[in-house]
């Protein structure tokens, strides 16, 4: 019997979503297991346009214009009370603002619900809790930490990126038998590395030359192509790769760059490629996001992290340097000196490489999917 399985997210940083896409697509597919139709939504889209530019912009603003105070709330919401007088204010306007979401699951009538973002939670948590939602709610954990926002009571079960993530899962009270450790879930296409030699080609690249993937400057390093032209001016027999994703002007000036240094540097606007372009790659510098970084580990990328999201994008990069997959770089200065030590000493990029590898999880989503379908083949 075919499973209904709603996703739910919250555009609020792409992880959340692509968390949820990535789930989507492998209920898409044909994998011999249980069926399934997934149905991925946007939380956002069924808020009013105030409380959307509140919840959504108001974040985006934070992290980029003042990370510092970003960090503050994140750490003082993850230890204030439960029950306090903000958080309950907080949760009330939440939920005036989500009616028109609640009516659209109910005309969906799903199975089972995953929440890849805390907010539908903690809606859905209270759903349950007033018998106004049948269907058993899980949470897939999207960084390497836990904040206690994605902690609710009613839960069917969550999805931990890691053992230690796991651990601070029962630390806060969730029973050891609804967890499972799982991965961050990411794209079909990551479950096996696409062949290095054939996507160089295809992008006018040298297989055989070591190949650097940047992928975002500013906080410290300067702009995407000061910290290209930085890097290319490094000795060495390396090319480099670099996405300005839908920035115009950064990829024109990287163009512009690129003419400078031929047959050293590939300029790449936004692309639904980036699987085949870190094939590419034998080192990435790029933000501690808990999607990013697990795709890199599951395509074995050693990484230098820099310019981390304060709060839980800091506790994604502690974790990848405590396993030995990645450095950091507070500013340009550090960032040359790290990129010159790992192209002088070619082993310890290897021995990255194979701690990466070790710790990658290409097949979270698969997994985090067959977990749901199970229990409710067993519910049903």
């Amino acid at each position: 019997m075919t499973q209904k399985i709603l996703l739910l997210s919250v555009s609020a940083g792409a992880g959340h979503m692509r968390a949820a896409q990535a789930i989507e697509a492998y209920a898409a597919r044909d994998g011999g297991g249980p069926a399934a139709l997934a149905l991925h939504l946007d939380v956002m889209d069924f808020v009013t346009p105030a409380f959307r530019k509140l919840y959504t912009d108001l974040y985006i603003k934070l992290v980029n214009k003042a990370p510092a105070l970003w960090g503050y709330l994140y750490h003082a919401t993850h230890d204030a009370p439960r029950d306090g007088s903000m958080q309950r204010l907080r949760r009330a306007v939440e939920r005036l603002n989500t009616r028109a979401l609640m009516a659209r699951i109910a005309a969906f009538q799903p199975d089972a619900i995953i929440c890849t973002h805390f907010l539908p939670a903690e809606l859905l948590s209270r759903a349950l809790r007033q018998q106004q939602l049948a269907c058993p709610v899980w949470v897939q954990v999207t960084d390497f930490d836990l904040h206690r926002m994605w902690v609710h009571e009613q839960m069917q079960g969550y999805f931990a990126a890691t053992d230690e993530v796991a651990f601070r899962m029962r630390h806060e009270g969730i029973p050891a038998g609804r967890i499972h450790v799982t991965g961050i879930p990411i794209m079909p296409a990551f479950a096996q590395a696409p062949d290095r030699v054939s996507c160089a080609q295809a992008f006018g690249l040298d297989p055989r030359r070591t190949t650097i993937l940047l992928m975002g400057g500013g906080a410290g390093l300067g702009s995407l192509e000061t910290v290209a032209a930085r890097l290319l001016a490094l000795p060495g027999d390396f090319q480099l790769i670099a996405l300005a994703g839908k920035n115009a002007a950064a990829l024109a000036a990287l163009q512009a760059l690129a003419g400078q240094y031929p047959g050293r540097l590939l300029a790449q606007g936004f692309t639904s490629e980036v699987e085949r372009l870190m094939a590419c790659a034998d080192l990435v510098i790029t933000k501690p996001g808990g999607l990013t970084t697990s795709e890199c580990l599951a395509l074995g990328l050693p990484m230098i992290v820099n310019s981390p999201i304060p709060g839980q994008e800091e506790r994604n990069a502690d974790y990848l340097l405590e396993q030995g997959v990645a450095l950091k770089a507070f500013d340009a200065v550090t960032l040359e000196y790290r990129v010159r030590l790992l192209l002088e000493h070619p082993e310890q990029l290897q021995s990255m490489r194979a701690k990466a590898l070790a710790l990658g999880r290409p097949r979270a989503a698969q997994d985090v999917l067959a977990q749901v379908l199970r229990a409710g083949a067993v519910l049903q």
